[in-house]
Parts: structure tokens; C-alpha cells; sequence
């Protein structure tokens, strides 16, 4: 395993690529993130990692957008969970939660790309689709099961029969 890749940021807020030598935006960082290249941003004054407030100011910036992937339901949810006895075992079933779908998707777009590679694309995004609305069901059964108030509710906010 590499060291991650180092950006630093500087007080005039600007982020710079050490390997690149450039400065570069938000975006650049987003993009980075998408092609798999690990990062650590520091702050040049303090010195301080503060790769994660960069990485959740980027997903603001995408769920401030058209079309956010959190539903208010769900960042509610999470805003329960602060706090609580149960905040370290939410935050490990999302991280595996979220390792498992990584892994199932790659996989299925190697098989999928040996069996259909003409209509790949779409078998794909079916798949997906399916994938997550079992994602949203396994969530929604770890809620019942943490007896949280408004469980039941699916991720679109209506009552579940």
C-alpha cells in the first residue's frame, strides 16, 4: 500500500497537489477520490489532518446538487446516532455495508462484462438498482432492530406495510 497522496491547504483556502505541484479545487479532489487515489489533506498552519472536513464538504457540495443520494429520512437517522450508545456500532455496519456493495458491484461488472458485453450498461443498472433498494431494506431492518423512532419508513418516506 502507497502513502496517500498529500494536498495541502493553505490559509487563503486554496488546496495544493504535492505531487502534481499545482494548486487545485474541489472538484479535482472529488475526482481523485472517484479514480481510487487514496489522499490526506493537512493544514499548513496547524498542521492538522483535516482530510475528513474535505471529504464531507465535497458531499455537501453533491447532495446540496440535483440529485442528493441521502434522503432528509436517512440524514436524520444519522443525526440520531450521534450520541448514542449505538454510534460505534452503526458506524461499523455502514462501513461494511458500504465495503460489501463496493465489492459486490466490481464483481458483477467483471462478470457482467464477460457474459454481455454489448448490453452491459444496462444489465448493470439494474443490477444496481436492485442492489440498492436491498441495501435500503437491510438498513431499514438494522433501525427496527435498534428500535429508533421512525423506523419502518422506507428511504422515499412512506409507511411500510
Amino acid at each position: 500500500m502507497t502513502d496517500p497522496r498529500l494536498i495541502k491547504k493553505y490559509p487563503n483556502r486554496r488546496l495544493y497537489d504535492t505531487e502534481e505541484s499545482r494548486y487545485i479545487t474541489l472538484v479535482d479532489v472529488q475526482r481523485l477520490v472517484r479514480e481510487g487515489t487514496d489522499i490526506k489533506v493537512v493544514d499548513t498552519q496547524s498542521g492538522d489532518d483535516i482530510t475528513r472536513g474535505i471529504l464531507i464538504q465535497i458531499i455537501t457540495e453533491q447532495e446540496a446538487g440535483g440529485n442528493p443520494l441521502f434522503t432528509t429520512d436517512m440524514l436524520t437517522r444519522f443525526i440520531r446516532f450521534y450520541d448514542e450508545s449505538l454510534q460505534d456500532a452503526f458506524s461499523s455496519f455502514l462501513d461494511q455495508s458500504l465495503k460489501l456493495y463496493s465489492e459486490q458491484q466490481e464483481q458483477m461488472q467483471a462478470q457482467l462484462d464477460q457474459l454481455v458485453p454489448g448490453e452491459a450498461l444496462q444489465t448493470w443498472t439494474d443490477l444496481t438498482e436492485r442492489n440498492m433498494e436491498l441495501w435500503r431494506e437491510m438498513q431499514d431492518g438494522f433501525f427496527r432492530a435498534a428500535n429508533l423512532p421512525g423506523i419502518g419508513r422506507s428511504s422515499r418516506g412512506q409507511q411500510k406495510k
